[in-house]
């Protein structure tokens, strides 16, 4: 069994009164508004063209007659003018760092404390003063290492910027030093105790492991079981994304993540950008109170729907029921999306590739990415599977068709054929 970890909340927002909540909301939204306005090129011009005022938003009826902006929508936009299109509400001097995404999607982020809005989280999850964390999401240039770093050394937390990889090391690091915390994925948590019982160690006497956050990958309940178990832990996820931080998070009773209070969570038709009826599914869109990059209700792609029923945590922000599905034609794989866009970028590099597809499958568990291509002459696998890897971050495995077989005509460039039975 996992060994237990202290409960508590780390804000009075967590148990506030839903509508001493919702009011709160209200109003921080109408400020938050009102100020995007005024800083931001982009906002305006959005807020202009659908004939809305930030006054004329008064309730959060009036607040869905704004336009959504798509995720996939920030790269054409950031590259419109100054300012990353008018998107950026301040200089660049004013953040304290600005970080690049797949796409490349530029993220900035600004001075203000626990920006990223994960500390709720953490602590959610049961990471208190003292423990040491090792830290297993990469520094380099995308944003997670910094960005879930921040709520630890809030709570008080010690971190070792292990980084991704290198997972002999991460081992060394497991059983040398007292580490009470992981942060990373789960899948990369379950090959480190894979290779650790190989290398002779026991996940349980051998390591200190007591709790750990994971993300940017869907969470089965049978990876988590397996987790825990190997390791004796609790294993918490979060939701988020690189652009607006933290959106929602587990607690202790596992019956879906609770919505930040750090921002406007809404489930939306994708069709409409209205709302659904509670209960229902819909594309999530949030809104964050960050003023120095206020992306007002993004569009993440990603379908759940709320859950209506109080947790017993005591918390009483809605919920989540997990993230079931996407809207558009990417997918997730092991943390990065998949754009087929790009895909097409890297096959246009080949004169002998006539057609392509990407399938996402997960065998065993295990999330794995294949390219059926079909030729028109000579295509060097390994030079396009590097290529693919170098544009796409992932390396793909490849497959050729029979020769004389097509794809389907005007079908789909990616293709997820994952299955989670829990």
């Amino acid at each position: 069994m996992p060994r237990p970890r202290p409960d508590g909340y780390i804000s009075p927002l967590e148990t506030m009164d839903p509508r001493e909540r919702r009011d709160r909301k209200r109003r921080l939204l109408q400020e938050h508004l009102a100020r995007a306005y005024a800083g931001c090129a982009a906002f305006r011009r959005r807020l202009d063209q659908a004939g809305i005022a930030p006054g004329d938003v008064r309730t959060f009826e009036d607040f869905e007659a704004i336009p959504v902006l798509r995720k996939k929508d920030l790269i054409a936009l950031q590259g419109a003018g100054e300012r990353l299109g008018g998107l950026l509400a301040h200089d660049f001097g004013t953040l304290r760092r600005i970080y690049q995404s797949p796409g490349p999607i530029f993220d900035p982020e600004g001075r203000g404390r626990d920006y990223w809005g994960f500390t709720e989280a953490f602590y959610a999850a049961g990471f208190r003063p003292g423990d040491v964390v090792q830290m297993t999401f990469s520094y380099h240039l995308t944003p997670a290492g910094h960005m879930l770093e921040e709520p630890l050394r809030e709570i008080g937390c010690a971190v070792i910027p292990a980084g991704p990889g290198n997972t002999e090391k991460q081992i060394e690091l497991l059983t040398s030093l007292p580490v009470t915390g992981f942060v990373g994925m789960a899948s990369y948590l379950r090959v480190i105790g894979e290779k650790a019982r190989a290398a002779g160690y026991d996940l349980k006497k051998d390591m200190g492991l007591q709790v750990a956050f994971v993300a940017a990958e869907r969470l089965t309940e049978s990876l988590r079981a397996e987790v825990e178990g190997d390791f004796g832990i609790v294993v918490r996820q979060g939701y988020g994304t690189a652009d607006v931080g933290c959106i929602a998070y587990e607690c202790r009773e596992l019956g879906g993540m609770h919505v930040t209070s750090r921002g406007v969570v809404e489930i939306c038709d994708p069709q409409t950008g209205r709302t659904v009826p509670l209960g229902q599914t819909g594309e999530v869109v949030f809104t964050p109170f960050c003023d120095a990059y206020p992306l007002v209700r993004l569009a993440t792609g990603d379908l759940s729907r709320f859950v209506a029923e109080p947790c017993a945590c005591g918390r009483t922000s809605r919920r989540l029921a997990g993230i079931v599905g996407r809207v558009d034609d990417t997918a997730k794989v092991k943390g990065q999306f998949i754009y087929p866009g790009q895909a097409a970028e890297v096959a246009a590099r080949f004169p002998g590739i006539a057609g392509f597809r990407i399938v996402v499958d997960n065998p065993g568990g295990r999330d794995a990415i294949t390219v059926e291509l079909v030729r028109r002459g000579p295509v060097d696998e390994t030079a396009f599977a590097a290529a693919f890897q170098d544009r796409l971050k992932l390396r793909p495995r490849v497959a050729f068709l029979p020769q004389g077989e097509t794809l389907p005509e005007n079908g789909p460039l990616l293709v997820d054929r994952r299955r989670y039975d829990n």
